[in-house]
């Protein structure tokens, strides 16, 4: 089932690329969401609908979680879902950068078992099923091997490197970069090009949920900031902060962490 659900993501990840990217081309329309809740464009939403349609006439029995489609409850009864990101990077697609990406994955009981983070404008196209490894354009990808933290490069934004973070006040030395998706960022640990990615704050689960799929199949590890496990479809769909990592790097990121 994992990897016939990878599949059915491959497909319509394709699809979304098309119709995502003709949107890029052209003039549309774009707003504010209510409440501080970040912009959308005409593009995130055809995407949207697309998928809707698509994948749960694909699967009637799986329950949606998108950020662009309005949250019921129902989804917390059923055993498998869709967590979707139609567009993850929205400030990206409107400035024209080729940054931006599709994130879709399928949860069963609280666990990823099928993902896809796709980026069109770049032609990458990571996926991955539990228990089949991660691929890149279908070729096998494998994170950092690096052991500890001196040298390690760390895609983060500015705020994560405050001393308040870190205990003692004490920021590790490490290469710092920058992504503006968080499912490229995981996707770029998962490829083994950077060896973690980190944020602090609440993170929706449209934005994690297929890239730490792609990081664990890969063989790197992720957590909360605390160290826990992460699980997805809870009732609030946002997860305490993400450390995300090679498997040697990701023990002393979060010792570091207060």
């Amino acid at each position: 089932m994992p990897e016939h659900d990878r599949d059915l993501l491959i497909e319509a990840a394709k699809t979304a690329g098309e119709i995502a990217s003709d949107f890029a081309q052209r003039p549309h329309e774009k707003w504010d969401k209510p409440d501080g809740a970040g912009p959308v464009t005409e593009a995130d939403l055809a995407v949207n609908n697309f998928l809707e349609v698509e994948l749960r006439n694909a699967r009637p029995d799986y329950g949606w979680l998108s950020e662009e489609s309005d949250d019921s409850n129902e989804r917390l009864g059923k055993e498998r879902l869709f967590i979707i990101d139609p567009i993850d990077g929205t400030r990206s697609f409107i400035e024209g950068s080729k940054t931006w990406a599709h994130s879709f994955a399928v949860v069963e009981n609280g666990d990823v078992t099928a993902a896809v983070v796709y980026l069109p404008l770049l032609d990458k196209l990571y996926a991955a099923a539990k228990g089949k490894g991660a691929t890149l354009n279908g070729e096998a990808i494998s994170a950092s091997s690096r052991q500890g933290l001196v040298g390690a490069e760390m895609l983060a934004t500015k705020p994560i490197y405050k001393p308040e973070h870190w205990k003692n006040g004490t920021v590790p030395d490490l290469i710092r970069a920058y992504r503006p998706s968080l499912a490229y960022r995981l996707a770029l640990v998962a490829e083994g090009r950077y060896d973690a990615m980190l944020t602090l704050r609440p993170s929706w689960e449209w934005d994690i949920a297929a890239g730490a799929l792609l990081l664990s199949e890969a063989g790197g590890a992720i957590s909360d900031r605390q160290g826990k496990p992460l699980k997805f479809n809870n009732a609030d769909p946002r997860l305490n902060g993400v450390v995300a990592a090679g498997s040697g790097v990701h023990s002393a990121l979060q010792a570091c962490l207060k």
